[in-house]
């Protein structure tokens, strides 16, 4: 009876352990092939994952990626269209007007590109406008990118939650405010952008015309950041200035301006009759408030605010007829 006894708590022992041992060896085999796998840095998190593991990531990633918006223009490491330097050496008012027409390229941390033509700028002329940052040539923390060279990005936050984009002109302390953009390319992703800043669940879906139609709007349309400040525009891998390309791609449409009979000869930019107005949101600012330092691409839908006298004015060749 004893040997039957031992032998029946052998097998029951031999039975309760199999299957442990068989859990044991199967979280062995794991262990080594993970150990045996090469493994990455996981930056994010800075931590050691499984290339099988990764793999697999970067191509969901690859695949969503595909589904954006690809730029038409950019090819390789050399953009002909690009502005350099010497666009950007001009006077201020000069290179407000110039600006007219240009495209501002955003490239997002994906390799898709956000595209707006600039058809509303604001000239700031330094030490001797009273509604400039740099009024007085007074110099601080905050202005610093105005009295940098010609180019340098000045980006500035209003009311404690808005942010505005400058480019500094010639001039001591002169700066061209980009104040409202035309959407050309990756509108979903504008308006992703735009929705994520208004934090309203229940506001209406945006026009493509209200994406970009003011300074903070642009700012938040392109996700242009804080730290982009001081940066150098001609030179910024993350965003830029060029010149409209020819491209069958391209996805915006000409502004056209009709013929106005009897007009004297209006001053014409690369997209149309410019329009000089006064500034906006400068009203304490005395007679400064009221200079022509506004410019904007006459019938362009995106303009913020229209001025219908200065626009009459434009048609007639700066004269009141």
């Amino acid at each position: 009876m004893r040997i039957h006894s031992d032998l029946c708590k052998r097998k029951i022992l031999k039975n309760l352990t199999q299957p442990y041992s068989g859990f044991m060896e199967g979280r062995k085999r794991k262990m080594l092939l993970a150990a045996s796998s090469p493994k990455r840095t996981d930056t994010k998190n800075n931590i050691q994952v499984p290339s099988s593991h990764l793999n697999s990531i970067t191509c969901e990633n690859n695949e969503a990626t595909s589904q954006k918006e690809r730029s038409c223009y950019f090819k390789g490491d050399r953009n002909e269209s690009r502005l350099g330097e010497n666009f950007f050496n001009q006077p201020c008012i000069a290179l407000a007007k110039a600006l007219l027409g240009k495209v501002l390229v955003r490239r997002c941390a994906d390799g898709s590109e956000l595209r707006g033509r600039v058809v509303e700028t604001e000239a700031y002329l330094g030490g001797e406008d009273k509604a400039s940052h740099s009024a007085g040539g007074k110099r601080t923390e905050r202005n610093t990118a105005m009295f940098m060279k010609p180019g340098t990005i000045y980006v500035y936050s209003i009311y404690g939650m808005y942010l505005c984009m400058n480019v500094s002109s010639q001039g001591e302390g002169a700066a061209v405010l980009l104040r409202s953009l035309e959407p050309l390319q990756g509108q979903p992703g504008m308006r992703q952008l735009r929705a994520q800043a208004r934090r309203k669940a229940t506001a209406r879906p945006l026009k493509e015309k209200e994406l970009c139609n003011g300074p903070a709007k642009l700012c938040q349309a392109l996700a242009i950041p804080r730290l982009f400040d001081r940066r150098d525009l001609a030179r910024d891998p993350d965003v830029w200035l060029e010149t409209e390309s020819d491209d069958p791609g391209f996805k915006g449409s000409l502004v056209k301006q009709p013929r106005v009979e009897g007009t004297k000869t209006a001053e014409v930019g690369d997209r149309g009759v410019v329009v000089a107005a006064s500034r906006v949101g400068i009203q304490s600012h005395g007679e400064w408030a009221k200079k022509p330092l506004r410019f904007y691409l006459l019938g362009n839908q995106c303009v913020s605010v229209v001025d219908r006298a200065a626009e009459r004015l434009a048609l007639n060749g700066g004269h009141n007829e």
